[in-house]
Formats: structure tokens, sequence, C-alpha cells
């Protein structure tokens, strides 16, 4: 019987990577903790969301011995670490102790948690039916004239509420500050309220998008993992800069397809230096813009995450 079918484990689901599964040829079944066998026979892999598992570690424990009478591995998708959105760490040294997992596919590959035999890069990726151009061209976004803003970034930067986003909050203020000094025009604001064709609208109207931290960089260690941002913004065509990423050169050509900076004062400098080398700005963001859609799409995450699995070791099948 062949395997056919993805399990995917996600209480909300997840959409993108469920699209992704069906593109390349897989029935997708969703939430199922406790898989039938007559499923599990034509299983390829049960993808959970890991911190789903981790506050439920019995539960993925129970389902990890049904996979494993079916030869299904099961693999944990982490897209937070180090952070693990704030899991406190007796939980998470239960899981561990528990060894659920086949595979822990993170979106970075710094020393975190071990948390499975096998560990591989599962980075984050774009959905294409939502991020494109949207019609425009990225002839059309070589025109000076196209844009409206000289520096944008719209995201989380309420600080009391989130913690995890207070530095941001922190450094945009003071990077607000600075801009207005030097007559740079940005829209730099919290994104809460804003429609998500006003946030298409921002991003290809301005010179320079800004990236800055994520909630996965909260509590003193910064994640290597790159935030969704750094593939959103070249999917429409914007021209991102952003803090530097220790994943950014497994990803991107550092010399033709990004652009970072360190600090406040080199971030105020870059901002500086690329509104005055707006044509060389745009060269990276097409080439960026041609990588993303090429190898970053939750289409290749799809058959990455497939392969690994196939990759185990497996019982010939009778």
């Amino acid at each position: 019987m062949p395997r056919d079918t993805i399990i995917l484990n996600y209480r909300k689901g997840f959409p993108p990577l469920k699209e992704a599964f069906e593109h390349i040829g897989y029935r997708v079944v969703e939430n199922a903790w406790a898989p039938a066998m007559d499923l599990l026979a034509k299983a390829e892999t049960c993808v959970v969301n890991l911190y789903e598992a981790i506050r439920n570690p019995w539960s993925a424990f129970a389902l990890k011995r049904r996979l494993k009478q079916a030869a299904v591995p099961l693999v944990g998708l982490d897209r937070d670490a180090p952070w693990h959105m704030g899991i406190r760490w007796r939980r998470l040294a239960l899981f561990r102790l528990l060894r659920p997992l086949d595979i822990y596919a993170s979106h970075t590959l710094q020393p975190t948690w071990n948390l499975a035999p096998v560990k591989i890069y599962s980075a984050n990726a774009v959905w294409v039916r939502n991020f494109n151009l949207h019609g425009h061209t990225l002839e059309q976004m070589r025109d000076p004239a196209f844009y409206q803003y000289d520096v944008s970034f719209l995201g989380n930067m309420d600080g009391q509420r989130y913690r995890e986003h207070a530095e941001r909050a922190r450094f945009f203020a003071e990077l607000k500050r600075r801009l207005d000094a030097l007559g740079i025009h940005h829209c730099i604001r919290h994104s809460s309220g804003i429609s998500e064709d006003e946030q298409i609208h921002v991003i290809q109207h301005s010179r320079i998008n800004l990236s800055y931290r994520s909630s996965c960089d909260h509590g003193g260690t910064l994640s290597w993992g790159l935030p969704e941002r750094c593939y959103g913004v070249p999917a429409r065509g914007g021209f991102l800069l952003t803090d530097e990423r220790r994943h950014a050169a497994d990803d991107f050509d550092l010399a033709t397809q990004w652009a970072g900076f360190t600090d406040l004062d080199d971030c105020v400098a870059k901002i500086q230096y690329w509104l005055a080398h707006f044509e060389e700005s745009r060269r990276i963001a097409e080439a960026a813009h041609a990588r993303v859609m090429r190898e970053h799409t939750y289409e290749q995450r799809a058959r990455n995450l497939v392969a690994a699995a196939k990759s185990l070791q497996r019982p010939a099948r009778t």
C-alpha cells in the first residue's frame, strides 16, 4: 500500500503547509492524535506543532507509540527556537525525557534542547498565494517615483503586553526620533488594526523595509533563525534591511541577496547608504525575490520534511 498521506497535527490548522503537502501529491489528514491503523498504513509521516506536543507530552508519547507500530516517523516543527514560546523548562525537560519525536525540524540549528535523535533545518517560508508581487512587476518597482515611503516597519511593537517585543519597541521609538531629525520619511507602526492590503501597499511602496528582532529572540539569546518577513518582504518585491542572522548565509547570498545591520547606529547609517544607492538596493531586492520564490516556499519545506522522513530506516513492508 503506498504511503500517500500526511498527518498534520495543528489544532488551529497550518494552511500554508497543508496546501504545500497537497501540491506535492499527498492527502492531508489533520489533528489525528489517535490515528486508526488503516490511516497509519497510508501515512508517510506525521508532523506536529512542537508547542502543542510539549504542552501535551503524554498525548505526544501515546501518538509516538501508535506511529511506531506502523513505522511512521513523528516530526516536531519548531518555528520559535530558542524561546520556545516561553514554555517552562520543566515541561521541556519532561518532553526531552519522553523523547516522542523522531525528527526535530527547527528554523534554527543553534544549540537548544535536544528533542529528537535527528535534527534538521526547516526555515520559515512564504505561502505563495499570499506573498507575491500582487499585480505589480519588478520593472515597475525600479522607478523611484513608485515609492511613497523611504523606510517602513509594520509589526508588533506592544512591549507592555508582549514582553518579547519590548526591545523592538524601544529600538523603533529611538529610530523614529533619529529618522525624523534627518528628514527621512517613514512608516513605522504597530501592526494591530492594519489590513493585509494596507500592509502589502506599505511594503511595496517603501524603498527600505526593516526587520528587527522577533518573538523567538526573547530571553537574552538571539535566534539564528530568520523571521518570516525575511522571506515575505522579498516575495513581494520589497528591499529588506535586517538585523544580523546566523542562518542568513544558508538561505541567501550575503553579497547579492541580503542587506544587514548590526545595531541602531549602523541601522541609521545603512538606511542613509541605501537611500543614496537606490539602483543597487533594487538589484538586491530582485535577486532576493528570485531566490525566495525558487527555494523558500512552503512547497519546498514540505518536500524537505518528506525527504527527511523517508531517509529514516523503516521495516520493509510485507
